[in-house]
């Protein structure tokens, strides 16, 4: 596969709702979207970077420049017989796994529509619709929060997912526990605890959640083991999982007992298929995360949650429930807990070109020179 161009893109995209989790408040998305062309089909790939480094250290800025004045040259005018060709030929940079992921899912969708293939078939997926939960951010009071994980089951959704931080959880999650005995409940500290924190997220045991995700440093391991050895409940390790070697070490430590994949954390497909396949061998259970993905990185998302690795309900929702239009011809919605994965050629999805212009505030091309 020859590439030969791209469109590089800076989307700014209104949510339907407050977003708060541990690290401050969302209430739209910056996206970075990536149109790549070669040999006659576009591949489509969804930047999930912030304008701030608050969730790892990537900007959108940064990204903006790296893959502009750096990855693209590095690919375009080349042949690249699969996606494993192109993620060598990025390795030389170090660290930027999010940037490196817009291109590398791109690509992934371009390879797959080479081949006339979905990229669940290509990946090596398994399951045609995907199951998935909700994640709720923090809301203005217990009440609030209550009437928000009643309309959600509601609506189906197999796993609710509720953001904390200190002062805002254990009363919390026992209000929930106690209005919804049988719901499957996790909680997401975004690493807002440190291990002087222990009585207050030792209390959680009681609770009967599902796991606990990243609740010690965005890049800890150790503390995290350290943790873990004292909880009866599950740690799920986000953050701090980066690439294969350092989901290694987390095995190695017993750092947690589950991991959350984000494809675009990981670089893209290529690492994430290593993790799965590592996982899957240590009989850690996976489930898919998300970034508040519009359309492109919703889709990527659920291709590759079709693998058998992911056993858990993920965060890949209606995309309904996050805006009044996406930037994707094709409808992305849950029914009964269940996804389907977009059927067709590559990723399935269309990008809705009238509505995307309209909402870009800055596009730049790179071409063969």
């Amino acid at each position: 596969m020859r590439l030969e161009a791209a469109e590089l893109r800076i989307l700014e995209l209104p949510l339907k709702f407050r977003f708060e989790t541990s690290f401050g408040v969302q209430t739209k998305r910056t996206i970075l979207l990536l149109r790549l062309f070669g040999e006659g089909l576009e591949g489509l790939g969804e930047g999930v970077m912030e304008r701030l480094p608050l969730y790892r250290e990537e900007t959108v800025e940064g990204a903006r420049y790296l893959l502009t004045e750096v990855f693209l040259p590095q690919v375009l005018g080349r042949d690249f017989p699969n996606p494993e060709a192109l993620w060598q030929a990025l390795s030389p940079f170090r660290g930027n796994p999010m940037a490196k992921a817009v291109l590398e899912m791109a690509f992934y969708d371009l390879y797959a529509k080479g081949l006339r293939r979905p990229l669940y078939q290509v990946l090596g997926g398994v399951r045609q619709a995907v199951e998935v939960g909700v994640s709720l951010g923090i809301q203005a009071s217990v009440e609030a929060t209550l009437q928000a994980v009643e309309r959600h089951l509601a609506q189906g959704y197999r796993r609710i997912k509720l953001k904390i931080k200190p002062g805002w959880d254990y009363e919390v999650l026992k209000a929930v526990r106690q209005a919804f005995p049988e719901a499957t409940l996790t909680a997401d500290a975004n690493s807002a605890y440190r291990l002087a924190d222990f009585a207050r997220l030792k209390r959680l045991d009681e609770l009967g959640l599902d796991y606990i995700e990243q609740p010690l440093g965005y890049d800890d391991l150790l503390d995290h083991a350290k943790l873990q050895r004292e909880l009866a409940t599950p740690i799920c390790l986000d953050e701090s999982l980066t690439s294969k070697e350092k989901a290694r070490k987390a095995i190695e430590l017993g750092a947690g007992r589950v991991f959350n994949i984000k494809p675009a954390r990981l670089g893209g497909h290529t690492e994430s298929l290593k993790v799965h396949a590592l996982a899957e061998a240590a009989g850690i259970p996976l489930w898919m995360g998300g970034m508040l993905e519009a359309g492109v990185g919703r889709a990527h998302n659920l291709h590759l949650a079709s693998l058998p690795g992911f056993t858990k309900p993920g965060d890949v929702s209606s995309a309904s429930r996050y805006w009044e239009e996406d930037i994707v011809e094709e409808a992305l919605e849950a029914e009964d807990g269940l996804m389907p994965v977009p059927q067709g050629p590559g990723i399935g999805v269309r990008l809705k070109l009238p509505f995307v212009e309209r909402i870009t505030l800055w596009k730049g091309y790179v071409s063969v020179s």
